[in-house]
């Protein structure tokens, strides 16, 4: 995906799988609901990178984490 995004602003929502213990902690933006993208991010340096991915493959991805088709991080 090459375009560009402005991501000042938007809203972050912590994933309900990202752990308690301040380990594994994704967010995504709702703010671009309906742009047919998803902005993901690490929580733990929101000033870092940020992924951009198709909404289908982001749903893809949940749907293997809710499937359990992904191995445990090491």
């Amino acid at each position: 995906m090459s375009a560009d995004f402005e991501l000042t602003g938007a809203g972050w929502v912590t994933s309900s799988y990202s752990g308690s213990d301040g380990g594994q902690c994704v967010e995504v933006s709702l703010s671009f609901a309906g742009s047919g993208v998803v902005p993901v991010r690490d929580s733990k340096d929101p000033r870092g990178g940020t992924l951009v991915l198709p909404a289908g493959g982001w749903s893809s991805f949940v749907a293997a984490v809710r499937g359990g088709e992904l191995p445990p991080a090491a």
